[in-house]
C-alpha cells in the first residue's frame, strides 16, 4: 500500500468516528509530501521519520505532537497488516518544558485595547473596533479564539446575554452567559457592525471590512502588532511570547482570583467553571488554570482567615 493511500484511509477512518482531525490531517499531508506519497508504506525508514520530525527546526514541543500523529498512523497500519513494524524512533529527545500560559494583568489588557487602532492598518481588512471587541470577548467570556471566530449572528443573543458556542474543541456545544459589562460592549459592537453588514442569521458575528469571516491568520498578525505596541513581552524568544489564546487563560485565572478574594467555595465553583470553559472534566480545568503570585497571595489570605476563625472557636 502507498503512503498516500494509507493516510487517506486513516483520515477517513478518524473522521467517520466524528473527529474533525484537521491539524492531524495537515501533519500527515506534510509527511506524505516530504516522503513522496507514492512510496510503499513498508519502505518508510526510521531515518526518514526522524528527518521529518526534526528537520532543520529548533526542537520544540511540537515534535511530540508530530510524533504522536505518526505513531497513531503506523499503529493503524500495523493493526490492519499494512506494515510489519513501525519506523517510529523508540526514544524521544529531551524536549523543552511546556510553555506556561501568560496571564495578562488588568493594566496590560487596558493597553491592548488602547493600541487596537494603531495595530490595524487603514489599508488592511481588519477594523480596530472588531479587534477590540474580539479581545473583550476572548477575555470576558473565556472563549477559544476558534470558537469566537466561528460565531454567527444566530449564535449571539444579546437580548438574553448568551452565546451559543457550537461544537467546540471536544465536539460539544454549550451556552455561555455574558456579564452585564461584556454584554453592553457586545451590543455597542453589534450596532456598529450591523449598520454595515446587516443581520443575516448565518453571517459571521466578527467580520472583515469586506464582510467575510475573520481569519485566524489576520487576527494573529494584528494581535502581534498590538502586543508589541502595548509593550507586552517575556523572556525566552519569539516562541515564548504572550499569545492570543492566553486571553482565555487570563479570564479564567482572574475569575478564580475573584472567587478567592470573596471567600467563595472553590470546590463548588470549579465544576461550574469547567462547564463554562467547555472542558469535559474537572482535571482539564485544574491543569488549565495557572497559579500567579496574586492567586497565591489570595489563597494565603483565605487560609490565614480560616486559621484565625479556628483559633477563636
Amino acid at each position: 500500500m502507498k503512503l498516500s493511500e494509507l493516510v487517506a484511509q486513516y483520515v477517513s477512518h478518524k473522521r467517520a468516528l466524528g473527529m474533525r482531525f484537521n491539524s492531524e490531517a495537515a501533519t500527515l499531508a506534510s509527511f506524505c509530501h516530504r516522503l513522496d506519497g507514492d512510496i510503499d508504506v513498508e519502505s518508510v525508514t526510521a531515518e526518514q521519520v526522524h528527518d521529518f520530525l526534526t528537520g532543520n527546526r529548533p526542537l520544540t514541543n511540537h515534535w511530540g505532537k508530530r510524533r504522536s500523529v505518526l505513531d497513531c498512523l503506523f499503529r493503524f497500519a500495523l493493526s490492519r497488516g499494512y506494515v510489519t513494524a513501525s519506523p517510529l524512533p523508540r526514544y524521544s529527545p529531551k524536549l523543552p518544558p511546556p510553555l506556561i500560559p501568560y496571564i495578562y494583568s488588568q493594566q496590560e489588557l487596558k493597553r491592548l485595547l488602547d493600541v487596537a487602532s494603531a495595530a490595524c492598518s487603514p489599508y488592511g481588512l481588519l477594523d480596530a473596533y472588531v479587534l477590540r471587541a474580539l479581545i473583550l470577548i476572548l477575555y470576558g467570556a473565556c472563549l477559544r479564539h476558534g470558537e469566537a471566530l466561528r460565531l454567527t449572528m444566530q449564535d449571539v443573543d444579546l437580548d438574553e446575554a448568551v452565546l451559543h458556542v457550537r461544537e467546540s474543541k471536544f465536539y460539544r456545544s454549550r451556552l455561555v452567559p455574558l456579564g452585564a459589562d461584556l454584554n453592553s460592549a457586545m451590543q455597542a459592537y453589534a450596532r456598529q457592525r450591523n449598520q454595515r453588514f446587516g443581520q443575516a442569521p448565518a453571517a459571521p458575528f466578527f467580520c472583515l471590512r469586506d464582510g467575510r469571516p475573520l481569519s485566524q491568520k489576520a487576527v494573529c498578525k494584528a494581535f502581534q502588532r498590538q502586543r508589541t505596541l502595548a509593550n507586552i513581552q517575556r523572556e525566552g524568544g519569539a516562541s515564548c511570547q504572550p499569545r492570543l489564546h492566553d486571553l482565555r487563560h487570563s479570564g479564567a485565572v482572574h475569575r478564580l482570583i475573584a472567587w478567592y478574594r470573596c471567600g467563595a467555595d472553590l470546590q463548588l465553583l470549579l465544576p461550574q467553571l469547567a462547564t463554562y470553559l467547555g472542558h469535559i472534566d474537572l482535571a482539564g480545568t485544574q491543569r488549565y488554570l495557572t497559579l500567579t503570585p496574586e492567586l497565591l497571595n489570595a489563597a494565603s489570605t483565605r487560609f490565614e482567615t480560616y486559621v484565625l476563625e479556628v483559633q477563636h472557636e
